[in-house]
């Protein structure tokens, strides 16, 4: 037993010696597994596992902490536990910034939630501001905790467990909130009578919170390879005709308009999106297609828009959102004036395609 309480201090004394070296660990597994995701999936999840691991073994400390106490009778340190606490943060921080990176949508409110993940990952590896500024801040530290295990989550649950987007928005959630609890009894006094009925009501009032700003957390496994907007679509070659940024209302009401998308998703992953439908500002329509992960260059699917309304001039834009209402990407398009066009008969209501 001292040699392995020997072992584990020298451990920690080159994590400290080099302390950012579990960030660097955490960041070249989290890359690793965003680039094996689609190729050799079955090592992804083995760094996704690894993950989950750390976390279970971080919340089960106390128990552990004690365990060892009354079996082997040694005494972890406090240090040693604050230590590893920082850094599985670092290594879950780390190992979810790639995803997260590639799949926000820098101009919309996404890039809070990344800048935010961005900002704690440094907090992570700067030990002066970790433990003389966070760390004894317990509320603050209780969302940094929070935070770390929510990301993570939100990337390993889909390739460890091919749940969609939504799914595991809402289990990271309730996770990452049940996770925290033990830590968010220490803010209350013990021994009153109304300790946990308050905590359960904090943590209602948190999710929900956290669920009516869902729409700025990227979806970390869904990726927009592609998106098109064209008036002619190649059904054998899946391929969009030209692309076009400004159109007349005539042709449009004649015509019709597709919006082709190419949707990177891991292997095994089945998920619904949608391709909703803005004018000036305000939704007109919502069509819905059925995605499959697992193609390099994304899965190609096309919606044909051709009901459109009498005054359709202005501007446009066509967003394609999860079922969760997460952005994954998004094109716009200018109507202009025609008047004297003769706008044709009317159009057929309009279509989803789905293509590999």
């Amino acid at each position: 037993m001292a040699f392995i309480k020997s072992l584990l201090q020298q451990l920690i004394e080159i994590f400290k010696r080099y302390s950012g070296l579990m960030a660097v660990i955490g960041f070249a597994s989290g890359v690793a597994s965003f680039l094996l995701v689609e190729g050799r999936e079955t090592y992804a999840q083995l760094f996704a596992m690894l993950m989950l691991v750390s976390w279970v073994w971080l919340v089960l400390e106390n128990w552990l902490r004690a365990g060892l106490l009354r079996r082997f009778g040694f005494d972890m340190p406090p240090a040693m536990m604050r230590f590893a606490t920082q850094m599985v943060q670092q290594e879950s921080l780390f190992f979810a910034l790639p995803f997260f990176l590639v799949a926000t949508n820098w101009g919309q409110g996404q890039a809070i939630f990344t800048s935010l993940l961005l900002l704690c990952a440094l907090i992570s590896v700067i030990d002066p501001i970790y433990y003389k500024q966070l760390a004894p801040r317990r509320s603050l530290f209780i969302v940094f905790h929070a935070l770390s295990l929510f990301a993570v989550m939100l990337v390993v649950l889909p390739l460890i467990l091919h749940l969609t987007t939504g799914e595991s928005l809402a289990l990271a959630l309730v996770m990452a909130l049940l996770f925290s609890l033990p830590s968010l009894g220490q803010l209350l006094p013990n021994g009153r009578w109304w300790r946990l009925p308050l905590l359960v009501l904090m943590l209602i009032i948190i999710a929900m919170g956290l669920w009516q700003v869902r729409s700025w957390v990227p979806p970390a496994n869904l990726r927009l390879i592609g998106i098109t907007l064209s008036q002619q679509i190649d059904h054998e070659q899946r391929t969009p005709g030209a692309s076009l940024r400004q159109i007349y209302a005539a042709a449009l009401k004649q015509e019709g308009l597709y919006a082709w998308t190419a949707v990177r998703a891991p292997r095994g992953l089945r998920e619904q999106i949608h391709h909703v439908w803005l004018h000036n500002g305000v939704e007109v329509d919502r069509i819905t297609l059925d995605i499959r992960g697992g193609r390099d260059e994304g899965y190609r699917a096309w919606t044909h828009k051709l009901n459109f309304p009498n005054d359709s001039v202005g501007r446009w834009q066509v967003r394609v959102v999860t079922d969760s209402g997460q952005l994954i990407g998004l094109t716009r398009f200018t109507v202009s004036d025609d008047i004297g066009i003769d706008p044709g008969p009317e159009p057929l209501p309009q279509a989803a395609e789905n293509a590999l």
